[in-house]
């Protein structure tokens, strides 16, 4: 009677073993599987990587940079086309990748960063939920400047509160025209906005041809990287930083915001300086399946130790950091929570056509 029993525990328990077994070898297969299903859906296909700027200026340099090397870690190796998409700060774009463009991953955009403030601020056009909008990862925090081309009369810091600087704008949400406001409002510059540029490039041509005489938010990667003749021939002058934190190669260079002396101001300014911590963001459509918005992100943030991207980002003169989407998210969280006061202003400040 022993042996039947200690047999039937015997029996039960390489039942249960064999059980566990097929799960382990149900789930190991279900992996590669998934990773399978990917693969077979991106290959022989094309992915949109839309810009949501004009041709020849930073955030077109930065796509045509990630989309040549992003395609090398999706599934199923994909083939990819930069497609610029002007208008509206980048709300243009993003209203056709919501509400026009596939949902099935193949169509992504850089936008301008302006519009992750764009639904909080009511500005006008925005037919999307920001909070909806799938992240795929930012390129690189950044660092701006309000730049004086040499012929314009303001010169110094000082003269930026006491002298008019005409400067080029691309739209109501664009950093060109929001630092602007923002500017002029909290910290009293007198910067006139002369709007319609399609692109950071035609503002630099304008620039060059006398139309304006600088602009009010300029990267520092990207004048450091890829405008440095302008700097060697003292062509243009560096008068203040728009971030939260100074550049450690401008130490000289004075902050904007600690010309911002009212409170609620000062709390505007920071939330509206903070997205500079996530500048370059990359999205896709809400629909997107949940395992190709995964395969999309891991490529993504396989370009920080990709070194022949970082070769070409540096060949081009382009600074790169590629940040998980999670950081966007955290942002948008925190300015979800500004309170009524704070919202309020930086809507007036960035809304102007209210």
């Amino acid at each position: 009677m022993r042996a039947c029993l200690n047999f039937a525990k015997f029996s039960r328990s390489r039942r249960w073993s064999s059980a566990l077994v097929s799960l382990l070898l149900l789930v190991a297969g279900a992996m590669p599987a998934a990773a399978d299903a990917v693969a077979d859906f991106y290959r022989g296909k094309q992915i949109t990587f839309m810009v949501g700027s004009s041709p020849g200026g930073g955030y077109d340099a930065i796509a045509r940079l990630v989309a040549r090397h992003i395609v090398n870690h999706i599934p199923g190796n994909p083939g990819i086309v930069v497609q610029n998409t002007p208008g509206g700060g980048s709300i243009t774009m993003t209203n056709r990748i919501v509400k026009v463009a596939p949902q099935d991953g193949t169509v992504i955009g850089l936008v301008q960063r302006g519009v992750l403030l764009a639904q909080l601020t009511k500005q006008p056009s925005v037919q999307f939920d920001i909070n909806k909008i799938n992240f795929i990862g930012s390129v690189l925090p950044e660092h701006s400047l309000v730049v004086a081309w040499h012929t314009a009369p303001v010169k110094t810091v000082d003269d930026l509160f006491t002298k008019q600087m005409i400067v080029g704008g691309t739209g109501a949400t664009s950093d060109l025209e929001a630092s602007a406001r923002m500017l002029n409002a909290t910290a009293g510059t007198k910067l006139k906005i002369v709007s319609g540029y399609p692109g950071q490039g035609d503002v630099l041509l304008a620039m060059e041809r006398g139309e304006i005489q600088g602009t009010a938010d300029w990267a520092w990667s990207e004048i450091k990287g890829r405008h440095q003749d302008y700097l060697e021939k003292k062509e243009i002058t560096l008068l203040l930083q728009n971030s939260l934190r100074k550049a450690p190669d401008l130490p000289d260079v004075p902050l904007a915001i600690d010309y911002i002396k009212d409170p609620i101001d000062r709390q505007v300014a920071e939330l509206y300086f903070g997205v500079k911590e996530v500048a370059r963001p990359i999205l896709a459509a809400p629909g997107v399946p949940a395992d190709r918005l995964a395969a999309l992100r891991s490529a993504f943030m396989m370009l920080k130790d990709d070194a022949e991207f970082k070769a070409d980002a540096e060949k081009m003169g382009i600074d790169v950091d590629p940040t998980p989407a999670k950081a966007i998210e955290d942002y948008l969280k925190q300015a979800g929570a500004a309170s009524p006061e704070v919202v309020r202003r930086l809507s007036e400040i960035l809304n102007p056509g209210k």
